[in-house]
């Protein structure tokens, strides 16, 4: 498969369960799953997949693509039962493929298990070693089987005795969510990297990463599960249990810059209002003379919403987004190269030509769109092309579940603001300060991991 444009980080995964104690008909609880993975596809766009349980055994399917792609009408005719989960990825472990495409459903002592999971175990090759001791084999390249082996050899007795000790041995940033032939189970990390939230459809439940793919199905919020919590549901309701004691929560904070959707609200901040608070700290920190502000879409409109309204300028869509296009890959020229970035961006001569521009995006990872989009505005007859970044400089990779490039691949851990300045071709270039960004979100920097941006990882980076 080949190598994606790498000037964003992706997020590495959605996943989605329900749990109907009556559903009116067979496919009710695959089609709820349909439509609120539908409303996670931003989180991953290399695969999807449902697996549902009848009480009796769990039905799955999975495939490369995007979730129409692979969800057909007659495939939710045929994934019958009262329970099931949803995934969609984008790989951080594990190669791309469909070995590694999620669900995954297994076999053990008690009868069958189906996982989803989101995010990146840290100490993976230590559980990995450890499993191979004991005679375990391996299928695929995941961390997610990882954690199937350490269920079925944990849960030898009970499967809450397996889940227990299971959330005691994983390490790292991970949303879980689990189904037996008869139960639904949520799982998030003692640090509450990843999100996870619980919600009421018609009376009955529902687990997903992001408050949008409730409101899709029309489920009602109910709330987030807490960091190093386990919930099971089944046809007696809910319990739950703080399996491991926080130290503290670390929110991954660029949930709140880019990767969840505008409309959902994650522990308690929604996503929108975060990112023009943003915005407008922003604008408080950078002093430009400009005449009109403009976002990099779709990312970048609501900080440049903020931007405007705080720096009392006028906010104009000077880049129009071709949303049509889907995946962009590297191509073998850097003519073509460029084409990919004008297939999905082009500026808008009446707006841009003989302004003096400020651009207002999330981040910058590698630069070269950056770069691309500043050329690009020129040739429409932009005077000036200033750019504002709505995060601090991102200098370091992330070990919890996102893609970002290597470190020697992020622009920021081998240049200096003004040597970026330079390279992009911007008459000007600010960053939100970490203070700023932090300010913008409550001014709690303790509930947060911003270790893309300082360093300050909340957790082993062993992987």
């Amino acid at each position: 498969m080949p190598h994606e444009v790498k000037d964003k980080f992706k997020d590495e995964c959605g996943v989605f369960g329900v749990f109907l104690k009556e559903p009116e008909q067979e496919n009710d609880a695959a089609r709820a799953a349909f439509y609120g993975l539908y409303a996670l596809q931003h989180r991953g766009q290399e695969s999807a997949g449902i697996a549902v349980s009848d009480g009796h055994k769990i039905s799955l399917h999975k495939g490369m693509g995007l979730v129409t792609e692979v969800i057909k009408p007659e495939t939710i005719k045929n994934l019958k039962g009262n329970i099931a989960i949803a995934h969609v990825r984008y790989s951080t472990t594990g190669e791309s493929g469909i070995v590694n495409a999620q669900p995954m459903v297994f076999h053990y002592l008690q009868g069958m298990l189906g996982l989803a999971h989101n995010g990146n175990l840290t100490n993976t090759a230590d559980l990995r070693k450890q499993l191979a001791t004991y005679g375990s084999v391996f299928q695929t390249t995941t961390d997610t089987e990882l954690v199937a082996n350490l269920l079925a050899r944990y849960s030898q007795d009970t499967l809450e005795d397996g889940l227990n000790k299971c959330l005691i041995d994983l390490k790292g940033a991970f949303a879980l969510i689990i189904i037996t032939e008869d139960k639904m189970i949520g799982i998030r990390d003692q640090m509450g990297i990843r999100p996870l939230c619980l919600g009421d459809y018609e009376g009955n439940y529902v687990l997903a990463s992001e408050t949008a793919a409730l409101d899709t199905i029309g489920a009602k919020f109910i709330r987030d599960i807490k960091p190093g919590e386990i919930v099971i549901i089944d046809q007696e309701g809910l319990r739950s249990s703080q399996v491991v004691k926080s130290p503290r929560c670390a929110h991954c904070v660029f949930e709140y810059i880019y990767f969840a959707r505008p409309d959902s609200t994650l522990d308690g901040i929604n996503v929108y209002q975060a990112r023009r608070e943003l915005g407008k700290q922003l604008a408080r920190e950078s002093d430009i003379d400009v005449d009109l502000v403009i976002p990099v879409p779709d990312s970048g409109t609501a900080a440049a919403l903020g931007y405007a309204e705080e720096a009392g300028l006028p906010f104009q869509d000077g880049l129009m987004k071709n949303r049509y296009v889907g995946r962009t890959f590297i191509q073998p020229t850097q003519k073509m190269r460029e084409l990919s970035v004008r297939l999905k961006l082009n500026a808008v001569n009446k707006i841009v030509a003989g302004k003096r521009l400020v651009m207002v995006d999330d981040s910058i990872v590698r630069g070269t769109t950056s770069k691309q989009i500043v050329q690009m505005l020129r040739e429409a007859g932009a005077k000036e092309v200033h750019m504002a970044v709505s995060s601090p400089p991102t200098s370091y990779p992330c070990y919890y579940g996102i893609d970002t490039s290597r470190r020697e691949e992020l622009i920021a851990s081998k240049m200096e603001v003004e040597e970026i300045r330079q390279f992009i071709g911007a008459d000007s270039l600010y960053y939100l300060s970490r203070e700023g960004m932090f300010q913008a979100l409550g001014g709690n920097s303790e509930k947060y991991c911003d270790a893309c941006f300082s360093g300050l990882y909340p957790v082993g980076t062993e992987s």
